[in-house]
């Protein structure tokens, strides 16, 4: 039985260890499926339950995401849905527990920054039953972004924290983390990465655009200091629309982008730029095999400067700051933030041929979940 809160340092370690491989959101399951399939090559001490959350949850999160991936489907799906921060957090914590009342693993693994991060770490956390954060330390200095709070307050509450870089190591150590709580093991959306990316070299997908290799942008927008604030979202949109009569811009448009450029009229700005091709959200592998042909990519996405950096593809960041400094240090990214004139200067710096050599940063290289694992093999022994 779990026990109370007052006999947490107590708890006992069973031989096989159950644990809770928590998911919320689209990047979390690309971030689990090197752990988890790592996890279960060790029956004898390990049982692996995957939860999903359910916080993220459309169409292309069906069996052909999950195919994709090499993951099983879910063990427990706690269908939450959308909502505000709030209640979204609140009904993913109200679910967990039951989840983890009824169960009673003795480990619940999180990953990244999302709402279901932090919801199913305070649970565990509050259930006596540890908590292993993977993708801790990331640090952005913006308390706007719902993300920096998810991962600063699951930091706080974690026993493990598994982290993807060296910048992240010392941010919890700045912050008064206990060295012996954090684990540098690389970076587990680049294990995914590099597994897929054989796959993704097969496809032609370019040409299903009608651009060619090398020559055309990948373009992801969504954040609301970019797209919520019409004047904002226009300038940015005079700057691609400027730029896709030289360089095609493929665009996967995110739900809140689109209802954006209808809210506020935009759509007539873009109408007639045959270079900016809108198209529905793409899926992992497809995303993959066209960014890793793109002359350029464009965002305010955190995972995509990763994916940039190893694929030895340019990004220009349309954000102030970034959780993830290592991109910028590896010679991969540049901060534009959204105003026109710096978003120009960064593109242009780029095509003009003024990057710098891009070197993928210390421990991206395919084997981050292996070292996790090793660490909960020491432990849970």
């Amino acid at each position: 039985m779990l026990k109370s809160a007052l006999d947490c340092d107590e708890i006992s370690v069973s031989y096989c260890t159950k644990i809770f491989v928590v998911a919320g959101a689209r990047p979390n399951f690309m971030k689990v499926s090197p752990l988890f399939p790592e996890l279960l090559r060790h029956p004898e001490r390990f049982l692996p339950r995957l939860i999903h959350t359910g916080q993220h949850y459309d169409a292309e999160m069906s069996d052909v995401f999950f195919k994709e991936l090499g993951l099983p489907l879910p063990d427990r799906s706690l269908g939450v849905g959308s909502g505000t921060h709030a209640e979204q957090t609140a009904k993913v914590m109200i679910e967990f527990e039951k989840a983890c009342l009824e169960d009673e693993p003795d480990l619940v693994v999180v990953v990244g920054d999302v709402n279901s991060t932090l919801a199913c770490a305070i649970t565990a956390k509050k259930l006596c039953i540890r908590v292993a954060h993977v993708e801790a330390g990331l640090r952005s200095r913006d308390w706007t972004m719902p993300e920096e709070i998810n991962c600063i307050v699951t930091d706080a509450v974690s026993d493990f924290l598994f982290t993807p870089s060296r910048d992240a190591d010392r941010n919890l150590l700045q912050e008064g983390v206990a060295p012996e709580r954090i684990h540098f093991v690389g970076n587990v959306m680049i294990d995914c990465l590099l597994t897929l990316l054989p796959k993704a070299a097969e496809r032609n997908n370019p040409a299903a655009f009608g651009v060619e290799a090398g020559r055309y942008a990948i373009l992801t927008l969504h954040r609301p200091s970019n797209v919520d604030d019409p004047d904002v979202f226009d300038g940015i949109l005079d700057v691609l629309a400027e730029l896709s009569q030289t360089l095609p811009i493929i665009w996967p448009i995110h739900p809140r982008s689109r209802k954006n450029l209808e809210r506020f009229g935009l759509l007539g700005k873009i109408d007639n730029c045959a270079g900016l091709k809108l198209t529905a959200p793409i899926r992992y592998l497809d995303m993959l095999a066209l960014n890793r042909q793109a002359r350029l990519i464009i965002t305010d996405s955190g995972g995509l400067q990763e994916e940039a950096t190893v694929l030895r593809v340019p990004c220009v960041t349309l954000r102030h700051n970034t959780e993830r400094p290592v991109t910028i240090e590896a010679g991969c990214n540049q901060l534009a933030g959204n105003e026109p004139e710096k978003i120009r200067a960064a593109i242009y710096s780029v095509l003009d041929g003024k990057g710098r050599e891009i070197h993928p940063p210390e421990l991206w290289d395919g084997h981050a979940a292996e070292r996790i694992v090793d660490t909960l093999l020491a432990v849970y022994s």
